[in-house]
């Protein structure tokens, strides 16, 4: 994707980004990633991780309230984030939720005169004691094969810092950016 292509894209996804006082108030210095992946390149075994028999993935079922008290020990600012109607794909750990994301539709946008079906996982996160051990990348994967299954075009990655780790999927960094924009 040429980088105007996916400036465009950015800003029909992202409207008034860059006027939201959070984002005004990042560090200077802070330089974030947008990602994509084409699904119909996607290859699920490019990356694959031995996990313990007590790990499974799925969509959570649980108590919103247990789901609120785990994405706040990662990150308490994305509680906010996560809305009575949302999707939210987990890995567990002996049937606890130790890993989730949110499984996103970001809609449909016309790029180059196609029209796109974008979605993807969103403020994904780890309990810290879980981290290091192939779980949130594996979950990911999963989360991304699920959309590619839905019959989306792409699956997008929005305001990363660990663009390697996305990577290890096949998702490209398409721009980055700072508080000041684009770069």
């Amino acid at each position: 994707m040429k980088k105007q292509e996916a400036i465009t894209l950015f800003h029909s996804m992202h409207p008034g980004f860059f006027e939201q006082e959070d984002i005004l108030s990042l560090l200077e210095d802070w330089i974030f990633d947008e990602m994509m992946l084409r699904l119909d390149e996607f290859e699920p075994n490019r990356y694959e991780k031995e996990l313990d028999a007590s790990v499974t993935f799925g969509f959570y079922e649980g108590s919103r309230a247990e789901l609120l008290k785990t994405v706040e020990q990662v990150d308490a600012g994305w509680v906010e984030f996560f809305g009575e109607s949302d999707r939210v794909f987990c890995g567990y750990l002996n049937e606890k939720a130790v890993s989730f994301c949110i499984v996103e539709d970001m809609g449909t946008h016309k790029l180059n005169g196609q029209i796109l079906k974008i979605g993807g996982p969103g403020c994904v996160g780890t309990l810290p004691e879980y981290r290091d051990r192939g779980i949130g990348l594996m979950m990911v994967k999963k989360a991304t094969q699920i959309l590619k299954d839905e019959g989306y075009n792409y699956s997008y990655i929005h305001y990363t810092h660990i663009a390697q780790w996305y990577a290890k999927l096949g998702y490209e960094t398409i721009l980055q950016w700072t508080k000041n924009g684009i770069q």
